[in-house]
């Protein structure tokens, strides 16, 4: 192990790296080197921020738990901590199961890390960050917590009731994040459409990007984690207008049959979905929308399945993910429903599903061969410079291979014609 080092492993979602790169930085001004690799841990001190979502990301969790523990007993690495939504939910079990660790921390007293490792009074402000993405973007919490009350959903027992935060918290947050050179915020919450209702009983969220977009420095905002009922269409201009905003939302709508959104209580009918999605790309043209779907929840008939396989085929996604249901104690789900279909069929589905998607993604990149497009470039390879467009969100959508030419730097956005295009690929060159 090397003294003076900390690891910080990040498991799970953008909303938990952000609690890292906060701790991360928390330990950087106690005089601590940070990094964050979890190919490459030797630090006398690891925190693992875990994530319990669902049953992959907990295994995942546990699984990355009992390595680094195993690390410390061969005394490769010194104390272990644990915090983020496993900890918070499982703290007591895990404390029985796993004693090699050394803290556990949920979802909210993490910051107590530091309490046991350093004597020092970091002076950080509380959303000060170690950013762990490229310099040039970053990820922008707006809230915790959720309010809905979707049947399979575990989040609102590990995270509780939706707390927004102080529109200018949110702001000072943004202004710092420019000031060191951040140029796009990836604005994030459980349900980014709720946002400010707790607070003033009205939404928010389009009075936010609007002053975001005022700040000097950001060039590009796009919207995460959207839910479609209740939907604040008065964003829709400012997403329309306001060339700052990316023609990108990312809803999850989950499922199309009328059977089981009941079920899933999404308060929300098939109908209803399509008139939603209708109306967004009406109101803002170009507009790509990005969803996730759940395959093999309770009660989730072949009609049921076929019925969302053809949702997709004709609703046409810009960007799709999906994951098979998983069922989460204390979830409405699982007290009420009988988790009636075999992982088995569970997979089966999810890979025809994606399937589909597959086919629609290569024809809607294709499409695009010809045209012209900003490109964000996020970093360079050996042959290629690699970026994103507007419609592409970091990690998880399509990147953009452009040729290399004299002058391009990284964080720096350039008009890219389109030559090329694959399922998840779109390849192109820089226009002068």
């Amino acid at each position: 192990m090397i003294k003076g080092r900390v690891d910080i492993i990040s498991l799970g979602c953008s909303k938990n790296l952000v609690d890292s790169e906060r701790l991360m930085a928390r330990f950087k001004k106690a005089g601590f080197a940070v990094f964050n690799d979890a190919e490459k841990v030797r630090g006398e001190i690891v925190v693992i921020n875990t994530c319990g979502f669902i049953g992959d990301a907990k295994e995942e969790s546990v699984n990355t738990i009992l390595e680094v523990s195993a690390m410390k007993k061969r005394r490769l690495v010194g104390r272990v901590f644990v915090m983020g939504c496993l900890s918070e939910r499982y703290r007591k079990e895990l404390q029985q199961e796993i004693p090699e660790v050394d803290g556990w921390y949920g979802k909210f007293d993490w910051n107590g890390i530091l309490d046991c490792c350093t004597e020092k009074n970091s002076l950080c402000g509380e959303w000060e960050r170690e950013l762990i993405t490229p310099k040039h973007y970053a990820y922008l919490k707006i809230a915790e917590g959720c309010d809905r009350s979707c049947s399979y959903c575990a989040i609102p027992l590990i995270v509780g009731k939706y707390k927004s935060r102080m529109l200018e918290d949110v702001l000072d947050e943004a202004r710092q994040l420019a000031q060191k050179g951040v140029r796009e915020l990836e604005l994030i919450a459980q349900d980014l459409t709720y946002y400010g209702l707790d607070l003033t009983h009205k939404n928010m969220l389009p009075e936010l990007v609007e002053k975001i977009s005022e700040i000097d420095g950001i060039r590009w905002i796009r919207l995460h984690y959207a839910y479609p009922t209740h939907f604040p269409y008065d964003l829709l201009k400012v997403m329309r207008e306001n060339p700052k905003v990316c023609p990108y939302l990312d809803v999850a709508l989950q499922h199309c049959s009328n059977h089981i959104l009941g079920l899933m209580r999404r308060n929300i009918d098939k109908q209803q979905t399509i008139e939603f999605v209708k109306r967004l790309r009406s109101e803002v043209p170009g507009i790509g929308l990005r969803t996730t779907l759940m395959v093999g929840h309770p009660g989730e008939t072949e009609e049921d399945f076929n019925e969302l396989v053809d949702f997709v085929r004709k609703m046409r996604f810009e960007r799709m993910g999906a994951f098979a249901y998983s069922e989460e104690e204390g979830t409405y789900s699982a007290l009420h429903y009988k988790n009636d279909v075999s992982d088995y069929e569970k997979q089966r589905r999810l890979s025809m599903l994606m399937e589909v998607q597959q086919s629609i993604s290569e024809e809607v990149n294709r499409a695009r061969i010809g045209t012209m497009t900003d490109v964000l470039i996020d970093r360079e390879e050996d042959d290629w410079f690699v970026g994103r467009t507007g419609w592409d969100s970091p990690e998880v959508d399509c990147e953009v291979f452009v040729e290399k030419a004299e002058g391009i730097e990284t964080g720096e956005i350039y008009k890219t014609e389109i030559t090329d295009a694959s399922e998840f690929e779109l390849f192109g060159r820089i226009i002068r």
